[in-house]
């Protein structure tokens, strides 16, 4: 009677490759690479770049040489580009108040049992996507300083003896545009507050109601703090888009008159393209960074504070 030994084979080790694709860390990071590649490409050289051309003197057609910070000196004396940051504030600050302010307003309403709520939520959304470009010409001709329908209307019921000077005026200019980004940004700010809305619970409310509380106070200790994190959000958002615009002032008033609506976006684009002083324009650009990492980090600050969120104390 004879044996028979059965040999196993020795295991095969897996490869480098397999292991990634079996660690869930590893698998996360194969999915993040192509993005993390488009984002070096697309972002962070054009912005390293960017940041290179603020030290030099480039023109258009002439690469420059490194000057240090004398574009930068420059712009300390240069009235415009402060005025272009007091412009740009304004204009910031005005427009995300406003905007958040009428968003919400729009949000609770469309949030309540209205009949055709679904079309109305629709046509809400059709400032925000309709072309920047598109809506700035129709802004334009609101604003025209012969044919506005702004104007026609407010003389033919006496309220008024001569066309306004929308964007003639720097202060009516200031104004108009700012008008212009409220329309375009409610609704983005109203459809995302509703979106939050709709996930805070009912019953909340109905217990609130049922031990007597009002609608005021239902929405300042209930949905306030449950709708804080999306807030944050959005706001953060909507003060980036504000505050790097540059399609809608660009085509109403190209940051006319006297300069009274250049933002820091159009300035650096006047001064880096038609200009030609690409070092200067790169310098404004650059300029603008702490900015947007004040209102970043303003928000993340913000949405860590998971307490107050809720109606406590941190």
């Amino acid at each position: 009677m004879s044996t028979t030994t059965i040999r196993h084979a020795p295991p095969q080790r897996a490869s480098a490759f397999e292991r990634l694709a079996q660690s869930r860390n590893g698998l996360g990071f194969l999915f993040m690479l192509p993005a993390a590649l488009f984002l070096l490409v697309f972002l962070t050289y054009p912005l390293g770049l960017g940041v290179w051309l603020g030290f030099t003197d480039a023109k258009i057609g002439r690469a420059g040489i490194f000057i240090g910070l004398e574009n930068y000196e420059f712009l300390m004396r240069d009235r415009v580009f402060w005025m272009s940051v007091f412009n740009t504030v304004l204009y910031t600050t005005v427009a995300s108040v406003l905007k958040f302010a009428l968003g919400l307003w729009l949000a609770v309403i469309l949030n309540e049992n209205l009949p055709f709520k679904s079309f109305f939520r629709a046509v809400i959304l059709l400032p925000w996507v309709v072309p920047t470009v598109l809506s700035a010409l129709a802004f334009w001709w609101i604003y025209d300083a012969q044919f506005s329908i702004i104007s026609y209307v407010l003389m033919s019921w006496g309220w008024i003896d001569a066309p306004i000077n929308f964007l003639g005026d720097p202060w009516n200019a200031r104004a108009s545009v700012i008008a212009a980004n409220v329309w375009r940004g409610i609704p983005f700010v109203a459809i995302s507050l509703l979106a939050g809305l709709q996930t805070i619970p009912v019953s909340l409310h109905e217990a609130a109601a049922l031990d007597g509380a009002t609608s005021w106070q239902r929405f300042r200790n209930i949905t306030l703090p449950l709708l804080t994190p999306i807030i944050a959000v959005v706001m953060t958002f909507s003060v980036l888009f504000t505050f790097t615009d540059f399609q809608l002032i660009y085509v109403l008033t190209k940051g006319g008159p006297v300069n009274a609506t250049h933002l820091m976006a159009t300035l650096s684009f006047q001064r880096g393209i038609p200009g030609g002083a690409l070092g200067e324009g790169a310098a404004i650009a650059v300029a603008m960074v702490p900015f947007l990492l004040a209102a970043i980090l303003f928000s993340f600050f913000g949405l860590q504070r998971r307490k107050w969120q809720q109606g406590g104390s941190d």
